[in-house]
């Protein structure tokens, strides 16, 4: 029998689950993003979203570095606490903070947009803001309660997401693209004006929101160092082909044209609210084809965006909880619901703001502010990896940022150097053009920076050095390392020995059973939170069930696993000590896992051995089920 070498925590997500959730967040904007440029841009809408792509791409690339260094929720603020200090990161953090509101409020409004496919009073007020804030609230008490992000889903819907957004390229190219007419509806510096291009482009990065996924994800990846650049670079590749492809079919369908001295599009008037919709409107479709494709479309896109709130809500919960573990927001920030052990305070007080800013129902608005946010947090990411290049040369970096120059003894990355000026002169230009965003952000901003400097003042702290909150350890004795033959998930209060008893049975006499205790993590907090009641739990059970087995003559060996996917982590366990058998009993488990839930259909189809599952129905039955791997 192999022995057992690894402890802590379970990083389970690969290539596939990481590309499926960053470019379920990124994808997900085309379905607003194109109205909201469209207004301004006009026929140079393609343009636009290929210049702010080159600053998506710079972004992506500082990133994939950044979280390949240190995979821990945070993103730029978790940067700038490795660059700077502890103000630096406060700043990027509360910039970011801002961002994870408006994805919230901006996802949430344009599901109702989709759903008028069906419902047309969703398409205006107050039916559009309504449900759009039903869509938040329910998310946020699911939130509380613990719903989580299923990574099968989340790959299943980007890759249906993805072929859906080609087909739409590829059969609007047949349909309705026309190069002459994308050339003759622009007439640079009139049609669009200059001024509206500059507006445009400062609007532009609100295409690609959700690029913070990536650092939130990286916590979670088998390797980052590997995985996470490469989801970066096919992410990248997804979502600027599909970007130029949508665009250039968008104002083929939907051209501009001349009211009076006034030029429009209908991708920014008529269909400013679900411009997809509008591009399969002007195919040309007749009958119940066009209402097919309009329903599944509408469906879709309303699908991919409800799942878009939903990540932004889990990715502040995981940010607001960084900034309290240190010491940058009150620890009510960081509090867990006795029950449920999420963070709700959290999810109330910024789902609450994210309905307060959609309550105008002005999505113009809502895109600037974003642009506002992301730029300072952009900026702030790209400056804290060349600085960590200088101050810490000598760090792994598992993956580096190529086309890099020396100075002073350090390899100084021009991609990260462009970015930073790229992005913070986009920030300059949404201060300049964008009035309320301007108010509200450095409002947003301001109100930030004096709290920080209250709390940390009251607390006794200094501003920039580093104060993280130390949570107890588990006792080392609990997780021996073993040589095992069986392994036996304990759950909840089983205490009985009964699931042990029936193991060995199985396997003769003398033999040496593993009985794991899984705590699960949920989604809305990051990989490494301290779990300690429900830690110290576990090990009270894992001990009764190590007594209860040596009444019974056997050999009982115990670990407590803390992971976000128990399934796999159990998959794992069995590989890693080449078990010969997985009993799990689920008459004390959860009731999604009584029966055949998720943990047990993720065993079964893995099958890492011989594989048993006890329902409480067989229990009653004296019945058994084996499979073999």
């Amino acid at each position: 029998m192999a022995r057992l070498v690894e402890r802590g925590l379970r990083r389970t997500v690969g290539v596939p689950g990481l590309f499926a959730t960053a470019y379920g967040n990124v994808g997900s904007s085309i379905y607003y993003a194109l109205g909201l440029v469209a207004a301004h841009a006009l026929g140079l809408t393609p343009v636009v979203f290929m210049l702010a792509g080159l600053l998506f791409a710079l972004t992506a690339k500082t990133y994939a570095e950044g979280a390949s260094m240190f995979p821990e929720a945070g993103g730029s603020s978790s940067f700038a606490r490795h660059a700077f200090n502890e103000s630096a990161s406060f700043f990027a953090g509360w910039a970011l903070t801002l961002d994870y509101i408006i994805t919230i409020a901006i996802s949430g409004f344009f599901v109702p947009h989709y759903l008028g496919a069906f419902f047309p009073a969703l398409k205006h007020g107050p039916g559009d803001v309504i449900v759009g804030v039903l869509v938040i609230v329910v998310l946020a008490g699911l939130n509380i309660r613990g719903l989580g992000e299923s990574a099968k889903l989340n790959l299943v819907l980007a890759c249906v997401d993805l072929a859906t957004q080609v087909a739409l390229v590829i059969v609007g190219a047949v349909l309705v693209l026309d190069p002459s007419l994308l050339v003759s509806q622009v007439h640079l510096g009139t049609v669009p004006s200059w001024s509206e291009v500059i507006f445009a482009l400062s609007v532009a990065m609100v295409a690609y929101t959700g690029i913070e996924t990536v650092s939130n994800m990286a916590e979670e990846a088998k390797d980052p160092g590997r995985d996470v650049p490469k989801a970066v670079n096919l992410v990248l590749v997804a979502v600027l082909g599909v970007y130029a492809g949508i665009s250039v079919v968008a104002l083929s369908a939907l051209p501009v044209v001349q009211h009076g001295a006034v030029y429009t599009t209908q991708l920014g008037t008529t269909y400013h609210d679900d411009p997809v919709l509008g591009i399969v409107s002007a195919f040309g479709l007749h009958g119940w084809l066009q209402t097919a494709v309009t329903s599944y479309v509408g469906l879709l896109a309303a699908t991919i965006l409800f799942i878009a709130t939903n990540a932004g809500l889990i990715g502040i919960s995981r940010l607001s909880w960084s900034l309290s573990e240190h010491r940058q927001l009150p620890g009510i920030f960081a509090r867990l619901h006795p029950r449920y052990r999420t963070p709700w305070f959290t999810i109330v007080l910024f789902s609450s703001l994210a309905c307060l800013l959609l309550i105008p129902g002005k999505t113009d608005f809502l895109g600037n502010l974003y642009s506002f946010g992301a730029m300072l947090s952009f900026t702030t990411a790209h400056v804290s990896i060349v600085a960590l290049r200088i101050k810490q040369p000598d760090i792994e970096r598992p993956y580096r940022i190529g086309w890099n120059v020396h100075y002073k003894g350090a390899l100084i990355p021009i991609p990260a150097v462009l970015g930073a000026i790229g992005t913070f002169v986009a920030w300059c230009s949404v201060l300049a053009l964008h009035t309320e965003a301007r108010t509200v952000g450095m409002g947003w901003m301001v109100i930030g920076c004096i709290g920080y400097i209250v709390y940390r003042r009251r607390s006794g702290l200094d501003l920039t050095s580093r104060h993280k909150i130390e949570h107890a350890q588990a006792p080392e004795g609990f997780v021996p390392l073993a040589y095992l033959s069986a392994l036996v998930p304990i759950f909840g209060g089983d205490v009985s020995g009964g699931a042990i008893r029936r193991a060995a049975k199985l396997l003769g006499e003398g033999a040496e059973i593993l009985c794991v205790y899984v705590v699960t993590i949920p989604t809305q907090l990051p990989l490494d939170a301290p779990m300690s009641t429900e830690q110290q739990r576990g090990l009270g059970v894992l001990e009764a069930a190590r007594i209860a087995g040596r009444k019974s003559g056997l050999k009982v060996h115990t670990r407590l696993v803390t992971t976000r996917e128990p399934g796999e982590a159990l998959v794992q366990e069995a590989v890693r000590a080449e078990a010969d058998l997985v009993y799990l009993a689920t008459t004390h488990a959860p009731p999604s896992e009584q029966g055949f839930g998720p943990i047990a259909r993720q065993l079964l189809e893995k099958r890492p051995c011989w594989v048993v599952v006890e329902s409480p129905a067989a229990s009653r039955n004296g019945s058994r089920q084996r499979l073999a791997a």
